[in-house]
């Protein structure tokens, strides 16, 4: 990660506060289509993967959040466009970087719930920090929007159990 500058994942983006409930009353509101809107911030996606990778792994993780992160858009009104909406490729990376990240650190510094791993990994709570991996030409293909493109700046972690 030679081309990540310290600043892009040192920096923490944090708005809206679920941070009260635990981790069954969020999924819960999350997955009931309940969860506030303001609620739905970088750091919220970030507590879904972690609980969602946890659980199910990658492959049913992965699963998981897009069926989630769809439906929610989808009863939110989020507008479907080639710069915003839900996006496969920032899904699917964001997930690999979340789960090397718990799978690394698992044992070192464990993490009983998502708002413990949040704070754990603040590198994680940059919404930049796929910038490491994907110039922006290749985020804004419109490959990328529907189906998983390979990064080109550098590969994506894999959890140390993994090599």
């Amino acid at each position: 990660m030679d081309q990540c500058p310290p600043a892009l994942v040192a920096t923490p983006l944090v708005f809206g506060d679920n941070r009260g409930m635990n981790d069954a009353e969020f999924l819960r509101q999350f997955e009931s289509l309940e969860l506030p809107f303001t609620e739905w911030t970088h750091r919220a996606h970030v507590r879904l993967a972690f609980l969602y990778l946890r659980e199910h792994g990658l492959e049913g993780g992965v699963e998981r959040l897009r069926r989630g992160i769809q439906a929610y858009n989808k009863a939110n009104d989020v507008p479907e466009g080639p710069l915003q909406g839900y996006n496969e490729t920032t899904t699917v990376a964001f997930a690999h970087i979340v789960h090397a990240v718990l799978n690394s650190y698992a044992e070192s510094h464990p993490t009983p719930d998502g708002e413990s791993f949040c704070d754990m990994h603040p590198q994680l709570l940059s919404k930049h920090v796929l910038r490491c991996f994907y110039s922006p030409e290749r985020r804004i293909l419109p490959e990328a929007k529907h189906t998983f493109v390979e990064p080109d700046l550098a590969p994506l972690p894999v959890p140390l159990s993994d090599q």
